[in-house]
């Protein structure tokens, strides 16, 4: 998984690699990107950096 983020425009911009689509754990849904948890990045808002948590899917 490859995630960059960054700010443009005072907008937090998060670029990642699409996947191919897995089914969750709980089987509900198909994940097609993850962080697969928090990652810190080189983001940083008011002296300290963002953290994100990231999970996109589709609908079984």
């Amino acid at each position: 998984m490859a995630m960059t983020a960054e700010i443009r425009d005072n907008k937090l911009c998060i670029e990642i690699d699409l996947q191919k689509p897995e089914p969750s754990a709980s089987g509900k849904t198909l994940v097609v990107a993850s962080t697969k948890g928090n990652v810190v990045t080189p983001v940083v808002i008011d002296g300290k950096p963002v953290t994100i948590g990231l999970n996109a899917y589709i609908k079984r």
